[in-house]
């Protein structure tokens, strides 16, 4: 039996999972809210223990920790459960400045656990289509990407008491792209082996009165080793109707593109005998079916109620399973403190006027010498 603790009431996404999983037990949640703690614990049921404070937690009797406080905890909380002897998966962002990914870095290699990165929109099901479609060569070779996180937050800067939110200062209280990997993570799926080498951000600047540090928007281009071009794009001011997983893709053969809103859909193009060059069709994406893995095909109605039609359940999975077979998953440190690092370096290239910023080469062992940014 894997005993799982949950720091904070937002990891109830992976609620449904857990509970799907053989031989996993929700042991114990904590939470500095003591009325949301007694109802999140209420909707978990059984013989949960409850904590308002991390450190006893991770003291109990658990074997990993769920990461789900707000983003400045994330890090200071990894690293304690992980010297505590538990397994680790974080939400979204890994970290709030470049140190604190090299301590995790770190950390994760001195003890030995595992450690996994909380990204579900990588398990989006088309997400995974389109990944195994550039595996196939549908695309033929992929060098150009898009993702775009449109949404607007304005309404969570104030708790319902009115103390001032969290979101007001290490998201919205400082420049650049904040909140990069909903986009990075999916569209590096499209991109095997490939690594972000370097990175540069532009901003139209602010154009509200909220009277806060981040931009209205900001746009910021990766490159991989090879060449190949990102362009990340986040707005979480802007007035609009959310947009929070549009993606293109462009390769050699043919193009993706998600839909844009609720009502759209996702579509793909591919050169052809009846689709010449200069006269390529949209096609829906749901005629490739065949290329959907075969886990999503297959997933249970359990599975699915998850959420994000099995995505939620696919995550949790993953995560049991490397701790399983004690083998590192796919969404490890690495790829985590990448693809967060695109979101502080952008804070650096915007202030900077738009400044190219070279990204550190996350790996195992890393010199203490490559530990350092410079401009």
């Amino acid at each position: 039996m894997i005993k799982i603790g949950i720091a904070g009431t937002r990891g109830l996404s992976t609620l449904m999972g857990l509970k799907a999983i053989e031989d996993v037990q929700i042991a114990a949640m904590c939470d500095l809210d003591e009325a949301h703690l007694n109802e999140a614990a209420e909707k978990i049921g059984g013989d949960i223990k409850k904590y308002r404070v991390f450190d006893d937690m991770i003291e109990s009797d658990i074997d990993a920790v769920i990461i789900s406080t707000p983003m400045q905890c994330h890090v200071p909380q990894a690293i304690a459960a992980l010297e505590a002897g538990k397994h680790v998966m974080s939400e979204v962002t890994a970290g709030v400045t470049i140190d604190e990914l090299f301590w995790l870095t770190e950390v994760v290699e001195k003890y030995g656990k595992i450690y996994m990165y909380g990204e579900n929109y990588i398990y989006d099901p088309r997400v995974q289509q389109i990944k195994e479609m550039v595996k196939q060569g549908v695309f033929g070779d992929t060098y150009y990407a898009e993702g775009m996180y449109l949404h607007n937050i304005g309404n969570l800067f104030v708790y319902p008491n009115g103390k001032t939110s969290w979101r007001s200062f290490w998201q919205c209280g400082i420049r650049g792209n904040f909140y990069p990997t909903h986009s990075v993570g999916p569209v590096m799926q499209w991109f095997p082996g490939e690594r972000i080498t370097e990175i540069s951000t532009y901003s139209p600047g602010i154009y509200n009165e909220l009277g806060l540090k981040q931009d209205s928007g900001t746009t910021t281009m990766c490159k991989t080793a090879t060449g190949k071009l990102l362009q990340i794009r986040v707005d979480c001011m802007s007035p609009r109707p959310h947009c929070m997983d549009y993606y293109h893709l462009q390769g050699t053969k043919g193009c993706f593109n998600s839909r844009s809103h609720k009502d759209d859909i996702d579509r793909v193009s591919f050169i052809g005998e009846d689709s010449p060059l200069h006269e390529m069709k949209w096609q829906k994406l749901d005629n490739f079916e065949i290329y959907m893995p075969d886990r999503y095909k297959n997933a249970t109605q359990e599975q699915k109620a998850a959420g994000h039609n099995g995505g939620d359940f696919f995550i949790v999975e993953d995560f049991i399973n490397a701790i399983r077979d004690n083998k590192q998953p796919e969404l490890d440190v690495y790829k985590a403190c990448e693809w967060t690092a695109v979101g502080l370096l952008s804070s650096l290239s915007v202030t900077n006027g738009s400044r190219t910023m070279q990204m550190p080469d996350f790996r195992k062992n890393m010199p203490v010498e490559e530990k350092r940014i410079t401009l």
